[in-house]
């Protein structure tokens, strides 16, 4: 049954509606967890800022990144066949890399090796990764997921639906860096190299003046201080 809200809290901002949800949870929780479900709430960073809204037809989205949780039945023998297809690249699918919006994806065998778990967090919508898939590496896909029963095909009208029927969105979930894309971290890493290849080449010139030096310096140490993660 759906539960409506309450007209006297119409008015009532999100931050206040989670802060009462909060304190009405900790009636009920021992004192330190009621201290941790109080942390959960503080403002942080905006550039750190999640949601929890839908990423589509399933799974959930946190800022840019989005999950996809999905368990399925194998074929007798499927995780021996995967296991041995894993080990050729001891584990590494750099060929997945072609979808340029993947940060990750894993398989977990469980129920003697009967069901498989496939896990993968990606930026964007549902609709969009699954696309990216059938269109950049159809061939790795159905290699992987031949072993799993009534697969259709990754090329098949159906393939949507039968992904979807095996996906269970994510109860709890948390992204450490909700805005930051695959495409942003690559960019950063390159920016990263070519500045420090600048840093080290303007190091080397004797000729440098001292405010141009001293604003070099300064510059190497604030990138060099760690980022802190207790905010």
């Amino acid at each position: 049954m759906t539960q409506s809200k309450d007209p006297r809290l119409a008015d009532e901002t999100r931050l206040a509606e989670i802060r009462r949800r909060v304190a009405e949870l900790a009636q009920d929780v021992p004192q330190l967890a009621r201290i941790a479900l109080e942390a959960m709430v503080r403002d942080h960073n905006p550039d750190y800022k999640g949601s929890a809204r839908k990423a589509g037809r399933a799974g959930k989205q946190s800022g840019n990144v989005s999950e996809l949780t999905a368990i399925a039945t194998l074929k007798p023998g499927g995780a021996d066949r995967l296991r041995r297809i894993f080990d050729l690249t001891d584990g590494n699918m750099d060929g997945a890399q072609r979808v340029s919006t993947l940060h990750d994806m894993r398989f977990v065998f469980f129920d003697d090796d009967t069901r498989i778990l496939f896990a993968t967090t990606y930026d964007g919508d549902w609709d969009t990764y699954i696309n990216d898939f059938a269109t950049k590496i159809p061939g790795l896909m159905d290699l992987l997921f031949a072993n799993v029963e009534g697969w259709p095909g990754i090329g098949s009208p159906t393939v949507k639906d039968f992904i979807a029927g095996h996906q269970i969105d994510a109860a709890g979930w948390f992204v450490a860096n909700p805005q930051v894309t695959v495409v942003d971290v690559r960019r950063y890493q390159r920016t990263e190299k070519a500045l420090n290849a600048f840093l080290d080449a303007m190091a080397a010139n004797a000729a440098m003046d001292p405010a141009t030096r001293a604003a070099l310096e300064t510059l190497s140490r604030a990138i060099a201080q760690p980022e802190g993660v207790d905010y």
